[in-house]
């Protein structure tokens, strides 16, 4: 059937794949006749051979066997066989600069990426074959080989701009036009004719508005000089004119709001996983759904126009209020990233968002709650919004059996006591008192203080039952103690007193760590506790002896009886939280400053020889701020001139470090005048950070909070005079 097999050398193939004399079955099965053996054929090469993009030397030998099935036409599923090689050359050609040498599958120097890379170049002209295929879908699988493999600029321009006039159908049109975009940024000699025809094509009145927008889009990603006041009008103008109009039965506001949609309908979680598990899978899932058309287009236009925030404003307000459902839901994650990515004032994407919160559309709804529930207090503008929404059901609905209609009420819900809202109470009431997704109630349940009187019994009858026994219980004791520590309900200091002395007596170690960390958040209050406490300060463990010393010292605060345990910790590897104890305990932890100027000193030393040799190690800024931090707390003024750089050099090398950094040059009063420079350039920074980090909108809004706090105090104080060291 495949003629080009006979010049395989099927042993070299074999023993590539680590078979004695052939390769595996399934690898012939991807030409067989039987589409159920293809599908398990294909399926074995992406986990065997590709497996999480990855290329091995078994990928780069199987590529000629990929190469001879691709040009048989008899090859049954042959779009799939080129789609197949595209995905390796795309892995290696992303790949080949950053590593142009990795180790290898047997423990040696490999080139793998850039040979492959090469290989792929060399076979550039069985994608111009490909392309001109009659078979559609491997013409649309080989076009994006055109802008990722052909070396030859004019023919490759040429190539597309003739692809453009032969297809017709809107989603190999568009591929096109992006494969242009690629090309002109992958090689030099192509910019030029390619932006040139990208102009053209957006400005064309005789092109489809769809090609014509993506004409516009990817000429801003290509060319972003070329983005001006009138690019993202033209973009929405042309939007206007793709976007469907909705289907009768999506119109908003015209369905029982107790009933799901289709497009709600998810098969319900195995009842033997744990819920928090199923519901991190579940995600997963739906977050790589795509709703509309336009929505890969549009996500490329936001990150051309990167950090043009009122032109990305402007785009997203046209989305969230589309006539098309499914352009309104994808423009909901969209928003969420330009506002967790980006300063600014969003007040009015935060309200479109909550204008997604519709009880006729509980799939759309869910969305906008969990977006707004990621936005920490940047939410505050959707609050009533969101209690509005939870009005439209009861409190029972947080357990309802539509599981659409419970998704959404239940985030929103946490979406709202995040926000401090006790409108949530009763639902989580609910929650805790039904055991339906509790796990979700208890992580939302510590920002509601206010409200302790009614929800600490319930955790503290949780935190009795849990079983101790189990690495993995169902409710986790650390989640609970945390949740209760918040709190703050004295009440709760005897149930955790028990948990503690559980989690020891089935040796969990990480459990028993956590309850001591909630019983130290209650201080003195907690001294009911210190006789089961002090026997864990002389453990083997060192993590479970440091909180212990910790919870000693908050509940009883007699240095006289910590230091000389805490000298002992020090003693060992770098441990933070020891570090951390001497600085909560101040001038009277001094025996131990000795041995955190060493710390301090090696660590900048070592800092200096990796940045000194180019190394690849990354500096230890952690170390500079804990250390750093309690020298402060310890010596005070003193320290200033070793401590302000040390912190300093930390938050430079280490965004992640601001907020420990900030939060000791607060306590430094006037001897933190030295940072005011970087402090400022901080609150000039107009990025926040990672996006995808759920906690990254509070990290940036305390950062924010504690620079304005610094400078406010340190610009009302006169100029002191120079620290002397003693």
């Amino acid at each position: 059937m495949i003629n080009d097999l006979d010049k395989i050398d099927w042993a070299s193939l074999g023993h590539a794949y680590g078979a004695a004399d052939d390769v595996p079955g399934w690898l012939r099965g991807m030409g067989s006749p039987d589409p159920d053996v293809r599908e398990k054929a294909f399926s074995g090469f992406y986990s065997a051979a590709l497996h999480q993009g990855s290329v091995y030397s078994s990928t780069v030998a199987s590529l000629p066997f990929l190469f001879a099935m691709a040009h048989d036409p008899t090859t049954p599923d042959r779009g799939e066989v080129v789609a197949l090689l595209l995905s390796i050359g795309r892995e290696a050609v992303g790949a080949e600069e950053v590593y142009a040498v990795i180790c290898g599958e047997d423990g040696e120097e490999s080139t793998i990426y850039p040979d492959t890379a090469r290989l792929m170049r060399e076979h550039a002209d069985a994608f111009v074959a490909y392309a001109g295929d009659p078979d559609p879908k491997v013409r649309r699988a080989a076009v994006e080989g055109l802008g990722l493999f052909l070396d030859d600029a004019e023919q490759a321009v040429a190539l597309l701009q003739g692809r453009l006039v032969e297809e017709s159908g809107a989603a190999e049109r568009l591929l096109v036009v992006r494969t242009m975009a690629d090309l002109a940024t992958r090689l030099p000699a192509a910019a030029a004719p390619a932006r040139a025809w990208l102009d053209t094509l957006a400005d064309s009145a005789t092109t489809d508005p769809d090609t014509r927008l993506a004409a516009l889009v990817h000429q801003a990603r290509c060319a972003p000089e070329s983005i001006d006041d009138q690019t993202v009008s033209r973009a929405i103008e042309l939007l206007r004119q793709v976007t469907p109009a909705p289907r009768p039965e999506e119109e908003q506001g015209d369905r029982d709001p107790s009933r799901p949609c289709a497009c709600e309908a998810e098969p319900e979680p195995d009842p033997n996983v744990p819920g928090h598990i199923a519901a991190a899978f579940a995600d997963l899932e739906r977050h790589g759904r795509v709703h509309a058309a336009t929505t890969p287009l549009l996500t490329a236009f936001h990150t051309a126009l990167g950090p043009r925030a009122g032109d990305r404003t402007a785009l997203l307000t046209e989305q969230l209020r589309s006539r098309d459902p499914g352009t309104r839901y994808d423009a909901i994650a969209m928003a969420r990233t330009l506002i967790t990515s980006w300063r600014g004032d969003h007040t009015a994407l935060v309200e479109l968002i909550a204008d997604c919160l519709l009880p006729g559309d509980s799939y759309t709804a869910a969305a906008a709650a969990e977006a707004l529930g990621s936005l920490a207090a940047l939410a505050e503008p959707a609050r009533e919004a969101l209690a509005a929404y939870l009005t439209t059901h009861r409190p029972d609905a947080w357990a309802s059996p539509h599981r659409a209609v419970r998704r959404a009420h239940q985030l929103a819900v946490v979406a709202l006591a995040g926000l401090g809202d006790e409108r949530a109470l009763p639902s989580l009431l609910t929650a805790l008192d039904t055991d339906t997704d509790a796990w979700r109630a208890i992580n939302a349940v510590g920002h509601l203080p206010q409200c302790a009187a009614e929800l600490s019994p319930r955790l503290i009858r949780r935190l009795a039952d849990v079983d101790h026994s189990s690495e993995w219980p169902d409710v986790s004791p650390a989640t609970l103690a945390s949740t209760l520590a918040k709190l703050q309900d004295p009440a709760a200091v005897p149930a955790l007193t028990d948990a503690l002395q559980a989690a020891v007596r089935h040796k969990q170690g990480r459990h028993a760590e956590s309850v001591l960390k909630a019983l130290a958040s209650f201080g003195p209050r907690a001294a009911s506790a210190l006789d089961v406490v002090c026997p864990l300060t002389d453990v083997d463990d060192v993590s479970l002896r440091t909180a212990a010393v910790s919870a000693v010292w908050e509940l009883e605060r007699r240095p006289e009886n910590v230091v000389p345990l805490l000298e002992r910790l020090l003693d060992g590897p770098r441990n933070f939280d020891a570090i951390d104890l001497a600085g909560r305990i101040g001038p009277d932890a001094a025996a131990v400053l000795p041995r955190l100027r060493r710390i301090l000193s090696e660590r900048i030393e070592q800092n200096a020889r990796n940045e000194h040799n180019g190394s690849a190690v990354l500096n230890d800024s952690w170390t500079l701020v804990h250390v750093a931090s309690t020298l402060w707390d310890i010596a005070g003024t003193s320290e200033a001139a070793t401590v302000v750089p040390a912190l300093l050099a930390a938050w430079k090398d280490n965004d992640s470090t601001a907020r420990d950094v900030l939060a000791c040059l607060r306590r430094m009063g006037p001897a933190a005048r030295p940072a005011l420079p970087q402090i400022r350039a901080s609150l000039e920074q107009p990025h926040r950070g990672d996006p995808r980090w759920s906690g990254a909108v509070a990290f940036d809004l305390e950062v924010e909070h504690t620079c304005r706090a610094i400078l406010t105090r340190l610009t009302d104080l006169p100029n002191p005079a120079p620290a002397r060291r003693e």
